[in-house]
C-alpha cells in the first residue's frame, strides 16, 4: 500500500497548550485524515497523519512556522494553489502574527477539512500518475 504523509506543525508550549487557531486546525485535520483514509485506503493509498511540535523559543523567532501542513512532503498551499499569509494571534502565541491560508480571496485562520481533502485527492492522484499536473501557486507565493 502507497503512503501518503500529512504533516501539521504547530506551537505547544511548556504546559502543553495550544492556541485556538491551531487546536481548530488540529480538529480539521484529523477529520480530514479520517475522510481521505475512507476515499483512499480502498485505492490501495493509506494516509498517514504526522504532528510535529514547535516550541515557543522557535515560535518566536519564526510565528510563520507554527499551522504548517505538508501533503505528500509539499506545502498545502502548493496543492491548492494558494499562499500563506498572517493575522494577530493570541493566547499561548501572545500577539504574534501567525499563519494563515488565503485562497480564492479568503484568508482562513482555522485550516477547513474541505481544502485539506481536496489537497490530499490531488496529492494522491500524483501517487498513481506522477505526470499530472497541479495548480500554478497564487501570485506572491515562493
Amino acid at each position: 500500500m502507497k503512503e501518503l504523509t500529512i504533516t501539521w506543525q504547530r506551537l505547544i508550549d511548556s504546559t502543553g497548550s495550544t492556541c485556538p487557531r491551531c487546536a481548530g486546525t488540529q480538529q480539521q485535520v484529523q477529520q480530514a485524515v479520517d475522510r481521505l483514509r475512507a476515499a483512499l485506503e480502498p485505492l490501495g493509498v493509506r494516509p498517514v497523519l504526522e504532528t510535529r511540535e514547535i516550541d515557543l523559543a522557535t515560535f518566536l523567532q519564526q510565528p510563520d512556522q507554527s499551522n504548517r501542513i505538508w501533503v505528500g512532503g509539499r506545502p498545502l498551499e502548493d496543492w491548492l494553489g494558494a499562499r500563506s499569509g498572517s493575522s494577530q494571534c493570541c493566547d499561548v502565541c501572545g500577539d504574534a502574527e501567525c499563519r494563515t491560508l488565503e485562497i480564492d480571496g479568503t484568508s482562513h485562520e482555522v485550516v477547513p477539512e474541505a481544502l485539506l481533502v481536496r489537497a490530499g485527492l490531488i496529492a494522491a492522484s500524483q501517487l498513481f500518475d506522477p505526470t499530472l499536473s497541479t495548480p500554478e501557486p497564487a501570485r506572491g507565493h515562493p
